[in-house]
């Protein structure tokens, strides 16, 4: 029950801190460019692969953690904060155990299918919406 508590309060913070700083970079970017790009989205992305990276780290040798913390820290809050951290360290993993085609085929399709997905799901409601 302790990993479910840790899980779901990193999850709320990690979600909060996602658009509390989504919206800062994004407001900060489209005042400053004057075009649209996903940059609070891709500093999210970016910097949820950094610390998950440096957590995989740390918890895979110097620092020992009880599990529900660990859990509560890399699927709570970095999955509220952005699930494409898991992305990259399993992406990650693949490659460091020299699985360069799994890792390949996990980027082209986890990519490729989301993308595909995206539009396949606002073709969907569109239709339901018009009917």
């Amino acid at each position: 029950m302790t990993k479910i508590l840790c899980i779901a309060i990193g999850g709320a913070a990690g979600s909060l801190l996602r658009y509390f700083l989504g919206g800062i970079v994004q407001r900060s970017w489209d005042g400053w460019q004057g075009w649209f790009f996903p940059a609070g989205t891709l500093l999210i992305n970016v910097t949820g692969c950094l610390v998950i990276g440096m957590l995989a780290a740390l918890f895979s040798g110097p620092v020992a953690l009880r599990e529900e913390y660990r859990v509560g820290l890399m699927v709570g809050l970095l999955g509220g904060f952005t699930t494409f951290s898991s992305f990259g360290l399993e992406t990650f993993h693949l490659l460091s155990d020299g699985q360069r085609l799994a890792a390949a085929a996990n980027v082209v399709l986890s990519c490729g299918l989301g993308i595909a997905a995206v539009m396949v799901g606002y073709w969907v409601a569109e239709r339901m919406l018009s009917a």
